[in-house]
């Protein structure tokens, strides 16, 4: 079955003869419940490709996404559910749904407005009338920091919000000397609490400086794994190892790193 160029149409032969008698034992195997986690990896590394702006990377990883939602179409057409021309025709017909500013009569002058008759029509398709409702509809399984964020981004649509990133900050401080408290307490269960409020309290200030918190957490973790490899580097240097540093020791090398602008 070798061409020159596959087209989607190819894409989803290929996976019909994958899922058939005579194709592969593992792909026959799946399930829409054993793809789930595969479908969150794929995700991840399409992400990551497009954080390294490489083209052929993001070639291959979003083409990895695309099979996901091919191999969940196949699997529901085996099934006489739906398939994969189902999926395409539904995403089409919500675009159209929801940009009435370009199929339609609205009017958007900006991305405001776009966003706004965006969650206006998806708010009444998808039946969601109170704001405990549209909090309810956010997903659970997305991770924790955007599911915060979003959250709080309802929140604030029903006027539940600072008027300033000042009030925000206040309440953060507010936490910091509660998860302190509880801390002194020795509560776990307190302890614990207190660090969500913290961490929740933490997004806020985020959203209102207009930082995407899941992103910004991401870059911090390279940073540190950046500095770190420094420190072990400079390390093994002179002879030693980590573990036979102190503290001070390292965090002079640690601050090197940023010195460095590591």
């Amino acid at each position: 079955m070798k061409k020159e160029k596959y087209t989607f149409d190819d894409l989803q032969k290929i996976m019909a003869k994958l899922r058939g008698p005579e194709g592969c034992p593992w792909d026959r195997e799946q399930t829409h419940e054993s793809l789930k986690r595969h479908m969150l990896e794929e995700t991840y590394e399409a992400l990551e490709a497009i954080e390294a702006a490489d083209d052929e990377m993001m070639k291959e990883e979003l083409g990895d996404v695309l099979l996901q939602i091919v191999f969940h179409g196949c699997i529901a057409e085996e099934d006489g559910r739906f398939d994969t021309s189902d999926i395409v025709d539904a995403i089409s017909r919500k675009l159209i749904e929801r940009h009435t500013h370009v199929f339609g009569e609205d009017i958007a002058k900006d991305s405001k407005a776009v966003l706004k008759n965006w969650d206006r029509i998806k708010n009444k398709s998808k039946g969601l009338k109170s704001h405990t409702e549209k909090i309810n509809a956010i997903p659970k399984t997305y991770p924790a920091l955007l599911r915060s964020l979003k959250i709080q981004e309802k929140a604030a649509k029903a006027g539940f919000d600072w008027n300033e990133v000042d009030g925000a900050i206040e309440k953060t401080m507010e936490e910091i000397n509660e998860f302190m408290e509880a801390c002194q307490n020795k509560d776990k269960q307190t302890i614990k609490n207190e660090m969500g409020d913290l961490l929740f309290s933490l997004v806020n200030v985020c959203r209102f400086m207009d930082i995407e918190p899941e992103i910004t957490l991401q870059e911090t973790s390279d940073r540190f794994s950046r500095r770190f490899a420094y420190v072990e580097e400079s390390v093994h240097k002179i002879g030693k190892v980590m573990e036979d540093m102190s503290l001070a020791e390292l965090d002079e090398l640690w601050d090197k790193a940023k010195e460095e602008g590591l």
